[in-house]
């Protein structure tokens, strides 16, 4: 199908220089004491956080006028629910961590169809990363294809996650090692797709813009990401909102997801 493989090939292109460019200008904010106010939820939000989002719409919403938009900063239009394609993007995702100076921090971006992601980009500007993913083509980190690692079972395995997830005696109980905290929950999950970590949990609540792009990366690179009683996560439905949920090598998931959704249901 060549024009469907030509498609998918302009939509990647797309959403990759998207997040380079969109990523170019964080920087221009980033370590300069950007102008920053709480919001809903008592978060922060930046005007780095609103210059991309104004950026990234203008650049995916004039190439692609009939997809719906999904963002963190842009108020919800319940016009998406009846578009085929929508684009889920967060400008910046980890802005605590990009207002503090540190460098885990990331533009997330991607195209769902019909509940689930068809494309995705994203990239860690200040780590030069851009992680790329299409369905049914792979996923790849600046150009070479990824791997989820080989790890079997929990005993060892290093998973990324805050300590509500992973407590002191979660991790005694299960004999996992918990890696550096992330504060991108999209880059905590991507690193599962290349095999830097072999499993990633994140607590209820995260919204479409937090995992669309990274699961898409983490299942085109061969690992598995659900929700806690192990269903695939839906995008672009009325609730923008997800329970807990865990990424892990093939090996690792369904252990960590158990023991995981087990540790829930007790609290």
């Amino acid at each position: 199908m060549p024009d469907a493989d030509a498609a998918m090939r302009a939509d990647l292109d797309l959403l990759a220089n998207a997040a380079r460019d969109a990523g170019a200008l964080a920087l221009t904010y980033f370590r300069r004491d950007p102008e920053r106010w709480m919001k809903e939820g008592n978060s922060v939000v930046t005007e780095a956080d609103i210059a991309v989002d104004d950026f990234l719409r203008d650049r995916l919403m004039t190439a692609r006028p009939d997809h719906g938009w999904i963002s963190e900063e842009s108020e919800d239009d319940a016009a998406r629910l009846g578009c085929a394609r929508v684009f889920v993007v967060d400008p910046i995702d980890g802005t605590k961590a990009f207002v503090d100076g540190r460098p885990d921090w990331t533009v997330s971006l991607a195209i769902a169809e019909a509940g689930r992601p068809v494309a995705a980009a994203l990239f860690a500007p200040v780590h030069d990363e851009l992680f790329l993913a299409s369905a049914g083509a792979g996923a790849s980190l600046n150009g070479a294809p990824v791997a989820p690692s080989s790890h079997e079972g929990l005993q060892g395995a290093l998973i990324a996650g805050s300590k509500n997830v992973l407590s002191d005696t979660f991790l005694a109980a299960t004999g996992i090692n918990r890696a550096r905290f992330i504060p991108s929950l999209a880059y905590r999950l991507a690193l599962v797709g290349d095999g830097r970590i072999d499993g990633a949990a994140a607590r209820p609540d995260a919204y479409d813009w937090d995992l669309a792009a990274a699961d898409l990366i983490v299942h085109e690179a061969g690992g598995l990401m659900t929700d806690i009683d192990g269903r695939q996560i839906r995008y672009n439905e009325k609730r923008l909102r997800h329970p807990a949920l865990v990424a892990a090598a093939a090996g690792v998931h369904e252990a960590l997801r158990q023991r995981i959704a087990s540790s829930v249901r007790h609290r």
